[in-house]
């Protein structure tokens, strides 16, 4: 078996209770889910049916070449 990394993104989404998640390195590639977890869950699979299909077409693996962090930061501003 082999190991493949992605960065995914997971946003409440605006119009229900669930969250969506993609990853930016695979364009098209996208699930969602009823919580964080759920979400994370689902796009595991999404990601691997999609690597397995660029493996199947002869397609290269997109794997970055830095990790990025993403956190939030709360910044006070004068009124």
């Amino acid at each position: 078996m082999k190991y493949y990394s992605f960065q995914i993104v997971v946003e409440k989404e605006a119009e229900d209770d669930g969250y969506l998640a993609y990853s930016p390195s695979l364009p098209g590639c996208f699930s969602n889910g009823k919580t964080i977890e759920a979400a994370r869950h689902n796009m595991r699979e999404a990601i691997r049916q999609h690597v397995e299909s660029l493996i199947d077409h002869g397609e290269l693996i997109p794997q970055p070449e830095e990790r990025i962090h993403v956190e939030e930061l709360a910044v006070g501003v004068p009124e």
